[in-house]
């Protein structure tokens, strides 16, 4: 059976991306939506969440490019002269691996993180990383860890297989190759981790490379090809541009990714295939 999860990630980024997500849940096929506590639209994006009981909110953990919970001064290494996480997360990851003053550092701004979201009072959908940082080793370590105490139930794996990837887009071939055969293995691990702890995930993920590019037609193309088993399907929906240091990159389709997922011809189109839209809580009641 096919099942589709629909996700709009930096929930809470600006206005223009929660309204997206309202519009894209109440209209279209986004039935889940990754909350970045700490964004400058956080508030309104929990406003809507609580008026939306079907969407599955989960929380988009972040560690680079962004603003974090804790003050400076009790995490200076994670942050630069200006306060904000720093941009380049490769490097950021090698020395996270290494360092156990970083480590501590980064486990206590997790639990800041956690505590934001649990003051919502939204029920937690699932947890990802901006960036898809949460697939860092020491980072899935940390989630085991707070899996009981936050409840966390389901953690997306960013694998996109070629296949699929491939047959839906026809475009960027190497691309598409080297990431789904190359992480397979540290995905494979990173699965069974989360599995063994009791914590479900989804089986592929479209959209990695296509991010800020998920139009109408690539998005149609995924449903084309879609697997069996449980997919993601994720974006960065927003309707309008806005100024200021968190907007979103200047070649991402944002308002063009709005329109796919909020086009209602999309959900009729998946209700015809029976196509089951689910939210990652869903799918860890069906695990």
């Amino acid at each position: 059976m096919k099942r589709l999860i629909a996700t709009a990630d930096d929930f809470g980024l600006a206005t223009a991306v929660n309204e997206a997500v309202e519009l894209a849940h109440t209209r279209g096929i986004l039935t889940a939506a990754s909350l970045m506590v700490t964004a400058p639209a956080t508030a309104d994006a929990v406003a809507r969440a609580r008026r939306l009981p079907a969407l599955g909110v989960g929380l988009h953990l972040v560690f680079v490019d962004g603003i974090p919970a804790l003050p400076p001064t009790q995490i200076p290494d994670l942050v630069g002269a200006d306060g904000r996480f720093h941009k380049d997360p490769t490097r950021f990851g090698v020395r996270l691996f290494f360092s156990r003053r970083l480590q501590r550092q980064l486990a206590a701004e997790m639990r800041a993180q956690f505590e934001l979201f649990r003051a919502t009072g939204l029920a937690l959908d699932h947890v990802n990383g901006h960036h898809h940082f949460h697939q860092h080793p020491t980072i899935v370590g940390l989630l085991i860890e707070f899996a009981r105490e936050y409840r966390i139930s389901a953690v997306r794996v960013p694998y996109e297989p070629f296949g699929p990837s491939h047959r839906a887009q026809r475009d960027h071939f190497w691309q598409r190759w080297f990431g789904g055969v190359f992480p397979i293995t540290r995905l494979t691990g990173m699965r069974a981790r989360l599995r063994a702890a009791g914590i479900t995930s989804n089986a592929q993920l479209f959209g990695l490379h296509d991010s800020g590019r998920m139009t109408a037609a690539r998005v149609s193309r995924y449903l084309d090809e879609l697997p069996d088993g449980v997919s993601e399907l994720y974006c960065h929906p927003a309707t309008a541009r806005w100024s200021g240091p968190d907007n979103l990159p200047a070649t991402y389709l944002c308002i063009e990714e709005y329109a796919a997922l909020a086009d209602p011809l999309l959900r009729s189109r998946l209700e015809r295939a029976g196509v089951e839209r689910i939210s990652f809580s869903a799918l860890a009641s069906l695990a």
